[in-house]
């Protein structure tokens, strides 16, 4: 194995499923994720050597984004695939534990579905992927307080959502 595909699958690697997660959420699809991660991880691959350095998740993630961007409308003319659930109950929990969880982790996954797309991308990039700001401003290519004004109205979105299902 060659050292720049090791120092690839060193820094690279370890965000797949950040990366699956982001593309996930963006596309809807589990299987338009797949794709979305495939074609990412190639394209840094190829784009290796232009990295240079610094946080690499970011990087990856900005990949990721622009692959869902350019894979094109049709997609997105498909509406609304449902994410399935899995592995959401933990091991030994009784069938009722496991339906109320995986009844609340649907009513989770709709609310944040029906947040419009740039709500939605920062919400998930904040509070999934636990990243900062500044990463985030750098994926979405908005400045910082953009990011900010579109967390607080994906956050206010969300409650207002939330308390609507109640």
């Amino acid at each position: 194995m060659d050292d720049r595909r090791r120092r690839f699958e060193a820094q690279a690697l370890p965000h797949m499923d950040a990366a699956y997660s982001l593309a996930r959420w963006l596309s809807r699809s589990p299987a338009d994720a797949d794709d979305i991660v495939q074609d990412a991880m190639l394209r840094a691959f190829r784009g290796f050597d232009g990295f240079q350095g610094g946080d690499a998740k970011a990087w990856l993630l900005t990949i990721v984004r622009n692959c869902w961007r350019s894979a094109g409308s049709a997609t997105r003319r498909r509406g609304h695939t449902p994410i399935e659930d899995e592995n959401l109950a933990a091991e030994g929990a009784s069938p009722e534990e496991a339906a109320i969880e995986a009844s609340a982790r649907r009513r989770l996954d709709a609310m944040i579905a029906q947040l419009p797309e740039e709500f939605r991308e920062v919400l998930i990039l904040r509070e999934m992927e636990d990243m900062s700001y500044r990463e985030i401003a750098e994926i979405t290519g908005t400045p910082i307080g953009t990011v900010m004004s579109r967390l607080a109205r994906a956050r206010a979105l969300f409650r207002q959502t939330a308390k609507d299902c109640i």
